[in-house]
């Protein structure tokens, strides 16, 4: 299905004028944006977007990591019309409820990680984060520990852009503008065996990073510490996938020192790993779980808290107002889209695609790149991926990152018909779980000459 709704009058000229009037856009420098002009992308179908010059574009990142089931899904739009119908709004305040929220809280409790049956609703991820710190402060409160707020993050941390979920983010480049990070967030180094493990094996640094938390919680005091908040796989920070020994570690070291675990499943949740959730595919055993993104394919916004039974019968037996939520916090038009993406994606064992025939495909292809004299490594799990560009190879050293060679690279793609996302010189790829192996074909064909374009650039 295709939707225009902008007049046909409107040239590109006119929407790229109009939006530098107007329009202050998220991550962007507006000065050499305006200069340039915004890409206007008006319509999509499958994996593939269209701009206003009719130029086509094979969405290598769904979106941003969410339209798991492909663009253009006609039962997404109807569930949403006749839910917009029926009941367009109301809140789940004041004692109430509705079906669509009723019916998506239980289907997430069918498919989330064992023991996780309690689940709260948000607009965005971020919001999502900003809530599971505030009931990390509650939950120890109703265990009398009021000291234990702390909560440990991790470099390359994507969590969020509020004020909470920002300072919980490990990417730096967020906290000066704002004066970030805020007190009670402090971050340890992440799982990134190709940029810091050494002459250590994976597993060796798997361990290696993950004592980096159990130093981190003796040196601030168990008494002291809340939670530990993770991406199963790290996304915006590169896609930074841990060795096998590091969730075990780090679950180990949460347990004994009583900390809870946060499982931030923005990106992996919805089948991204090959599971439903990351945590099911690295043995994590969360006490929260954020989603979002995947939860409804990004066709509209929402975004969910899931708790575990701990956290869950605290609160359930708190015996008093619960002092936090959303006015669209369960939306029934977007709980009823969600529900019916989950739906679309059992109907069409996207998930089993996914950790199957597809992501394997997806893999397979995607490693032989790994031969390129600009290629480092290529890492991914299911349908997520990142290809690591490096100036030499034997020694994995990195580009001076003034070079922007990612950003080159991302450049050449979108203009050689490709969404490739630049993290630093990493760049990333998190297609639609229901692309073909002749999409994936050409989506790698593309990845490689963009690649190759990229290396002659730069000379070598």
């Amino acid at each position: 299905m295709t939707v225009t709704t902008a007049p046909a009058r409107n040239s590109t000229s006119a929407f790229q004028a109009a939006d530098a009037r107007h329009h202050l856009h998220p991550f962007t420098d507006h000065a050499a944006l305006a200069a340039k002009g915004a890409r206007v992308i008006n319509r999509a179908d499958g994996v593939r977007l269209w701009d206003t010059e009719g130029a086509s574009l094979i969405d290598g990142m769904s979106g941003l990591w969410c339209v798991n089931v492909g663009y253009g899904r006609a039962e997404l739009a109807e569930v949403a019309r006749q839910q917009l119908l029926e009941l367009p709004y109301y809140n789940t305040f004041f004692q109430c409820t509705h079906p669509p929220v009723v019916a998506l809280s239980e289907k997430l409790a069918q498919i989330a990680p064992a023991g996780m049956d309690l689940v709260t609703y948000a607009g965005s991820g971020s919001e999502a984060n900003d809530s599971i710190a505030k009931l990390v402060r509650y939950f120890w409160n109703l265990q009398g520990k009021p000291r234990k707020k702390t909560i440990i993050s991790r470099n390359y941390g994507y969590h969020g852009v509020t004020m909470q979920a920002a300072s919980m983010s490990g990417l730096t480049p967020m906290h000066p503008q704002f004066d970030l990070p805020l007190p009670g967030v402090v971050h340890i180094e992440a799982p990134y065996w190709y940029a810091h493990g050494g002459d250590l094996s994976p597993e060796e640094f798997g361990l290696k990073a993950a004592r980096a938390l159990e130093r981190k919680i003796l040196e601030l005091g168990p008494e002291n510490v809340g939670a530990f908040i993770g991406e199963p796989i790290q996304g915006a920070g590169g896609v930074i996938i841990p060795p096998s020994t590091y969730w075990p570690e780090i679950m180990r070291i949460c347990r004994q020192y009583d900390v809870l675990v946060i499982a931030d499943e923005v990106i992996c949740g919805f089948g991204r790993t090959g599971n439903w959730f990351g945590s099911q595919t690295f043995g994590i055993e969360p006490d929260f779980m954020t989603m979002a993104k995947g939860l409804t394919s990004g066709y509209i916004p929402m975004a969910g808290i899931m708790m575990g039974r701990r956290v869950a019968d605290t609160f359930r037996a708190a015996g008093e107002e619960l002092v936090h939520g959303f006015t669209y916090s369960g939306h029934p038009v977007a709980a009823a889209v969600a529900l019916r993406n989950i739906e679309i994606m059992e109907e069409e064992r996207l998930v089993e695609a996914a950790g199957g025939e597809i992501g394997g495909y997806f893999q397979e292809k995607l490693a032989a790149l790994a031969d390129h004299r600009l290629v480092g490594e290529v890492r991914g799990v299911g349908m997520i991926a990142a290809i690591e560009l490096v100036e030499h190879k034997p020694t994995r050293s990195f580009f001076d990152p003034k070079r922007e060679v990612g950003t080159q690279c991302r450049n050449h793609c979108f203009a050689n018909g490709l969404v490739m996302r630049a993290c630093r010189d990493v760049m990333v790829l998190a297609p639609p779980l229901s692309i073909t192996k002749a999409e994936i074909d050409e989506l790698v064909g593309l990845a490689a000459h963009c690649i190759e374009l990229t290396a002659r650039d730069l000379g070598r």
